[in-house]
C-alpha cells in the first residue's frame, strides 16, 4: 500500500528519533547502513524531508541529519504526503480520481471509502515520537 520509499523516510525518521539529538547529527553512511537502505536512494529521500523541514541537516565533516522538530508533532500522514502526495488518502484505489459520491463512484467505493477514511486518521493520529517511544520500550528492530 505504502510505496518503499515512504516506508523508508518513515523508517529513517524513526531511527533519527531514537538515535539523534540537536548537537548530534547522524551521517547518510550510518543512517543507511543500520536501516538497510542504498545510500544514493536515502540520500534523496533525506533532501525531500529537510527540504520540508521534517529534517534537519548540517554539511561538513562533522555533519548529518536530525529532525526538524519535536518527533511528536511529526505525523505519519505528513511524512507520507511529502514523500508521496496524499493520494493514498483521496484517490479512487483503481481509478486516477478521487474517489466520492459526486462522480460516479468505483465498483469499489463503497468497500474502500471506510478503509481509506480510517488509514487517513490512523496516519494523521499515530507520530514518529510514539511509534519510538514504541519501538525502544518493546525492543522492536527497525532494519531489515
Amino acid at each position: 500500500m505504502l510505496s518503499n520509499t515512504s516506508k523508508y523516510a518513515i523508517r529513517a525518521m524513526i531511527y533519527l528519533a531514537l538515535n539523534a539529538d540537536k548537537e548530534n547529527k547522524i551521517g547518510i553512511k550510518k543512517i543507511s547502513g543500520d536501516l538497510k537502505i542504498p545510500s544514493p536512494f536515502l540520500a534523496k529521500i533525506l533532501q525531500i524531508l529537510a527540504k520540508h523541514k521534517l529534517l534537519s541537516s548540517t554539511k561538513g565533516p562533522n555533519g548529518g541529519f536530525g529532525l526538524g522538530r519535536d518527533p511528536k508533532k511529526i505525523t505519519l500522514y505528513e511524512i507520507v504526503t511529502v514523500i508521496d502526495g496524499g493520494d493514498i488518502f483521496d484517490k479512487c484505489l483503481i481509478s486516477l480520481r478521487s474517489c466520492n459520491e459526486e462522480n460516479i463512484p468505483c465498483p469499489l467505493h463503497h468497500m474502500y471509502e471506510p478503509l481509506r477514511l480510517e488509514i487517513k486518521k490512523l496516519f494523521q493520529q499515530q507520530d514518529i515520537g510514539n511509534l519510538a517511544n514504541d519501538i525502544k520500550s518493546q525492543n522492536h528492530i527497525l532494519a531489515l
